[in-house]
């Protein structure tokens, strides 16, 4: 692992981030990552499947740079809509779990009134430390 999480004696756990991580090795800045298909299709059922595709995304720009999940050290992520973000909790638990497990790089969540790409309704920004090139 190219990044290490900080924790902060005497504060409570973080739940789904970590409040800081170290790193080395090569950085990956990734682009805010939406929630379309290759074909710029984006799935039905709203901000859900969108945050699925769109940390699909993210990771195919991360194994495509020779990395692996686990070396995400920070993420932000902009939804349009807070509430559903809120509601979709559970559901979105169950996205995260088979895609990084119990990794959890620092993050910030933005609600924003809208995105670039109007039907994009989450759009997710991360930078990850890759092992050093061979």
């Amino acid at each position: 692992m190219t990044n290490q999480e900080v924790i902060v004696p005497g504060w409570p756990a973080p739940r789904g981030y970590a409040n800081g991580r170290t790193a080395a090795g090569r950085a990956l800045y990734i682009a805010g990552q939406i929630g379309w298909d290759a074909g710029g299709a984006f799935p039905p059922g709203g901000l859900v499947p969108q945050f699925a595709q769109a940390l699909d995304n993210v990771l195919a720009v991360v194994r495509a740079a020779g990395g692996r999940a686990e070396d995400l050290a920070t993420m932000t992520v902009y939804v349009t809509d807070i509430a559903a973000y809120r509601a979709g909790a559970r559901e979105l638990g169950a996205i995260w779990r088979p895609r990084l497990g119990k990794h959890f790089p620092a993050m910030a969540l933005v609600a924003v009134s809208a995105l670039v790409e109007p039907n994009a309704v989450v759009e997710i920004q991360a930078v990850a430390h890759l092992p050093e090139a061979p």
